[in-house]
């Protein structure tokens, strides 16, 4: 079992190593996907402007902006974990290995759906509707709602640990030999994130409202043109989830 979780978290990473390689290759590219992310993190700021100021969900919405939707380079922490996986899925117990490898395919998938949408980008410049059109031109609706259904899946597997009363003992007692074994930014990472959803005393409503709104957002960005292109002119709603989009 630990060797085909070690497999699995590595051919995450090496998906993930493939998407930045293709990167390098197309001129420009790199610095849209950079552009696109920084963008996206603006939009998930729009969309969780409420958990954002909430005295109880404000922790978790940062550590999901920073975490998981923020612009950071990760190469050399990828390569450094990656040497590190079979020590890893031995070091850490189950149920935060399988943090980690949810963690790994989510990074894998919106890595790769990144570069597919900074494809149809032509600057780094972007707006709305050259966003919406991105998505449109990209048509991975299946994949981006796999990519929300593993972001609240990384948030489950993180309420599930705090669950643990002995759990973050342990995670404290690892900090020495996590980043003795080179897995120091991991560590910071699952420390975090459970200090942070165990701050909520409850993580189902946060998720629940980070699953309706992600599935919103992509319902509308998938939407007919004609659908779409009219909330993106002058049409918008107050309530249409495009109104999230910088």
């Amino acid at each position: 079992m630990d060797s085909a979780l070690a497999d699995q978290i590595l051919h995450h990473l090496h998906q993930v190593d493939e998407q930045r390689a293709l990167r390098d290759q197309q001129p420009g590219l790199a610095a849209q996907v950079q552009a696109l992310k920084r963008y996206q993190q603006q939009r998930f700021a729009n969309t969780y402007a409420d958990l954002l100021m909430s005295a109880r969900y404000q922790g978790a919405a940062r550590f999901f902006l920073r975490e998981l939707y923020g612009p950071g380079d990760y190469t050399r922490r990828d390569a450094q974990f990656a040497r590190v996986v079979p020590a890893l899925v031995k070091l850490f117990p189950a149920e935060v290995v399988d943090t980690v490898a949810r963690l790994a395919r989510l990074h894998a998938i919106s890595e790769r759906l990144d570069t597919l949408m900074a494809e149809q980008l032509r600057s780094t410049h972007i707006e709305a509707l050259a966003y919406w059109r991105a998505w449109q031109a990209c048509q991975q609706a299946e994949l981006r709602q796999l990519q929300i259904t593993l972001t609240v899946a990384v948030g489950e597997s993180l309420e599930n640990l705090t669950r643990k009363p002995l759990l973050r003992h342990a995670l404290r007692m690892m900090r020495g030999p996590a980043t003795a074994a080179g897995m120091g930014e991991l560590q910071a990472f699952l420390e975090s994130g459970f200090d942070t959803f165990r701050a909520m005393h409850g993580a189902a409503e946060f998720l629940t409202t980070v699953k309706e709104r992600e599935t919103e957002l992509a319902a509308a960005l998938f939407a007919t043109k004609r659908q779409s292109s009219h909330a993106l002119g002058n049409g918008f709603a107050s309530d249409d989830p495009l109104t999230s989009l910088p």
